[in-house]
């Protein structure tokens, strides 16, 4: 059996802007993956909205530090045969900072995390695929036009700058933006059909990582 973890924020935990709400757990693309890949490999989800790749926002009760978090579900759910880390979009905020440079950093942070931890029972460590999140767009939705002003912009340099740090770090590397856009509801999220797109898509890069 193979263990996949899926890294995220609202895009892996699933939030729909609709309404708003959560996407049915057959929609989000966590499950999708883990539907494409069949039952010889365990797909986790570990999604959490406003997670950021290694800043702190402390605007709501969980801790969003990417960072801080990782290494506890890295021992939670080792042994790992891969972890897939899809953030960068909450670091687009400009009271976190706004940077896609910063964010690349902070990606490359996560990376050394999942390299250098001490994995129970001696567990060697899983392989990395980076994944870029949609662009964020524009929005009429003004609490998340100001949320995120400006990030409409600076994230579009994420898919660039990650693809950069998966040659530099020899980690797998996917553009979310190839295959899926945000909702104009809020800018930010993804509507079902293209939170599904992620997971279909991600499946046969998970397959050749995995050597399935």
């Amino acid at each position: 059996m193979k263990t996949v973890l899926c890294y995220g924020d609202s895009l892996t935990w699933g939030y729909d802007a609709v309404g708003p709400g959560r996407h049915a757990l057959a929609d989000r693309w966590p499950s999708v993956l883990q539907a494409a890949l069949g039952t010889g490999v365990q797909v986790i989800a570990e999604g959490l909205n406003g997670r950021t790749t290694a800043f702190d926002d402390n605007l709501a009760g969980e801790d969003r530090n990417g960072v801080r978090t990782l290494p506890t579900l890295l021992g939670t759910h080792s042994p790992l045969d891969l972890v897939i880390i899809l953030l960068g979009s909450n670091d687009m905020k400009p009271w976190i900072h706004g940077n896609p440079l910063a964010a690349k950093q902070g990606m490359a942070r996560l990376v050394n995390i999942v390299r250098g931890h001490a994995y129970p029972l001696e567990a060697e460590a899983p392989q990395v695929l980076l994944v870029s999140p949609p662009a964020v767009s524009r929005t009429e939705n003004a609490e998340f036009a100001g949320m995120f002003a400006g990030g409409d912009a600076a994230s579009r340099h994420l898919a660039g700058l990650y693809s950069e740090l998966a040659d530099e770090a020899g980690c797998g590397f996917f553009d979310a933006g190839s295959v899926a856009e945000t909702t104009p509801v809020d800018g930010v999220h993804l509507d079902a059909e293209n939170t599904r797109a992620i997971g279909a898509a991600l499946a046969p890069l998970v397959r050749v990582m995995l050597e399935l």
